[in-house]
């Protein structure tokens, strides 16, 4: 499920801050599930889907600075996309990726 995307940065802040707070599995990411708007987007929610049926994504195009500043004083990094489960930062495309390749995947977004 995709959520609507604030504008302005305030907004976009409290945002970040609420969706991760109310959903087990959060990916912030360019465009939608349905239509990612760049390969690292679209290999975050690959890899997501294979291990966790219900997730909350946000597109982040509208507003992209905005949430790259919001993103990054949440989790210190600077990229997007952004995975998050139960509240902590996982990483990027590439830390799913490695957790992947490592057989626990699954149980990092087993929130």
């Amino acid at each position: 499920m995709s959520t609507e995307t604030p504008t302005d940065a305030e907004t976009v802040t409290e945002h970040v801050e609420g969706v991760i707070e109310a959903n087990d599995v959060v990916l912030f990411m360019k465009g939608t599930p349905q239509r990612p708007q760049c390969g690292f987007s679209q290999r975050a929610v690959g890899l997501i889907r294979a291990h966790c049926e219900d997730f909350e994504t946000v597109d982040v195009l509208d507003s992209l600075p905005e949430y790259r500043a919001a993103l990054e004083a949440q989790s210190g990094w600077e990229t997007i996309p952004q995975t998050y489960v139960d509240g902590e930062f996982v990483g990027g495309s590439d830390i799913l990726a490695e957790h992947e390749q490592r057989g626990d995947l699954a149980e990092t977004l087993a929130p």
